[in-house]
Formats: C-alpha cells, structure tokens, sequence
C-alpha cells in the first residue's frame, strides 16, 4: 500500500475511533477480560507476593484526572488496604507527583462515604502507591523517584505534605526485574518494540502485530483485538503528536514573553543605574528583585 492511501487509512481509523481514549496499556490493564489477571500480576511484581484470588483485585475508575482527552492511567485497590496509581508516559514529566496528587484526591473522594469524613472516630484508608512505567525513546535511568516536595517555593516547618512517584523504566533494553515478574508487562513492552522496528513502514502496525502473535507476545489479546490495538494505537500516536505541538506552542509562547520580560527588565535596570550611578550590582538587584547577573548584563549591554 503506498504511504498517502495508508495515510488516508490511518486518518478514517482515526475519525472512527475518536471516541475511543483508552491506550493499549490501560486497555491491557484495566478494561480487557483479563485485566484483573493482569493488575494481580502487576501487584504481585511490584510486592514480591504470591496472591491469587482475582476477587481481592477492585479497579478504582476516576475520569478526567490526568488527561483531558486520552486515558493513560490506571487504579486499583487491593483487599481493600492498598490503592495502587499507575501511569504508563513516553515522555517523563516533573509534575507527575503534582498530578498524581490531584489523582488521589478525586479516588479518596470515591472512596470514602461523605458522611465517614466527619465522624470522630479515626477513617481508616488504602494505602496510595504510585508508579509510572516509562517507555520512551529517549535515555532514563532503569528507575527514579519524583517527589511532590521538589517543587515547593519553600520549604517551611515539618508538617508539609509529601507524595513520591515511583518511575520504573519498561524499555526491553534496560532489563528491570519487573519484566522478568510480571509476562504481560514484558510482553506489552516487546510488542512496543515490534511497533517501533517497523515504525515508517508500509503497514508497520499489522506488522507488528502479525510478527507478535507468531512470536507468542500477547497472543491471545492481539488474536482477539488486533483491529482494536490497531486503532489505539492511532490514537496514541495522533495524542503523542498533539502533545508534542502544544509543548512546542507553549516554548515559542514562553520564549516570546520571555524576550519582552528580559528587555522590559533591562529598561528598568538602565533607568536606577542612571539615577543612581554609585548603586552597586547587589543593592540595585535587591530593590528591583532580580539578580545582580542582570544588572551586571545590563552594564555591559549600555557600557555603563
């Protein structure tokens, strides 16, 4: 098929399925038939237990938290005494820790009879984790911890509220030991291979697909829903590249405001070293608020 009729393929596919926002991940982890087979797993890798009972797993849906528009994430509660937050990113984010803050509190609010919230006796909660798988292309270590107190303005008395994410790196090449616990999970991660090599392609995503299920990766799951995955993963890619302009939207915007802040800055610093030529760099910072770089920057730019 030439590359402009696939084109037109990909965008009917698209217009078809908009309004289907899950990803491959939250459709493996969440609403498949064997998505409580699967989260048990995930848990069971995560803890280094054994459970096995599916009854004990209790998916927690909260709507229109972390994206507006594209399902990315998953929850679940387990025996009623952990609540598991999981985000599955290509691209890793510092405010992950601020999105999952907003996250929990919308599930607590589920979570917890309204009327509970104001008895006297103490209400007991799941435990919240949270994680977030990594698949990226670009390099991130095999795992790192997001902390929610990074970014504070300040860091004032000890009664301040924390929430750290775990970021765990799925890419096959970085061999974490959560591939090796949890199949689906690796499988999962070997399919995005698949559809990375024939990414460019003439029909890369029925490749890829074809190729897993004669290689037994996801077998049975891209058997039933290869038209499905086929489609999500449109989806993926067309919300993946609406990201990737509105960021670029955003640092043009910020670069823009940012040159009319600088020169705006640069007038007022002219005007005190002219009113005030014996000002040091340090006091003519403080009483503007800048750094005194900037002063220094300014001198050099007018030979004052």
């Amino acid at each position: 098929m030439c590359k402009g009729k696939e084109r037109q393929v990909f965008m009917a596919a698209e217009k078809e399925n908009r309004e289907h926002k899950d990803s491959v991940f939250v459709d493996l982890f969440y609403s498949d038939e064997t998505a409580k087979k699967n989260l048990l797993s995930l848990y069971n890798a995560l803890h280094d237990t054994n459970l096995q009972d599916e009854k004990l797993i209790r998916k927690v849906k909260i709507d229109d938290v972390l994206y507006k528009n594209f399902k990315n994430d998953i929850s679940f509660e387990v025996n009623g005494k952990v609540i598991v937050f999981g985000e599955h990113q290509s691209t890793v984010n510092p405010n992950m820790p601020l999105r999952c803050l907003l996250y929990a509190g919308r599930a607590y609010e589920q979570l917890v009879d309204e009327d509970a919230r104001y008895k006297t006796e103490l209400v007991k909660i799941p435990t919240p984790e949270f994680y977030t798988f990594y698949n990226g292309k670009k390099d991130f270590p095999v795992e790192k911890e997001l902390s929610l107190s990074d970014a504070f303005i300040e860091m004032s008395g000890k009664n301040y509220l924390e929430l750290k994410v775990e970021v765990i790196n799925i890419n096959t090449d970085k061999a974490h030991e959560i591939l090796e616990k949890c199949r689906v999970l690796r499988e999962y991660s070997l399919f995005i291979d698949a559809v990375r090599k024939y990414s460019g392609k003439d029909g890369a995503i029925k490749k890829a697909i074809d190729e897993c299920i004669d290689r037994g990766i996801l077998e049975d799951y891209l058997k039933r829903k290869g038209s499905e995955v086929r489609n999500m993963l449109i989806a993926e890619y067309s919300y993946e590249r609406d990201m990737q302009v509105k960021q670029e939207e955003a640092r043009q915007e910020g670069k823009h405001e940012g040159r009319q802040e600088g020169m705006l800055l640069s007038a007022r610093i002219f005007h005190e070293l002219k009113d005030n030529p014996a000002a040091t760099d340090d006091q003519i910072a403080q009483k503007l608020g800048c750094l005194p770089e900037d002063v220094g920057s300014t001198r050099k730019m007018f030979g004052i």
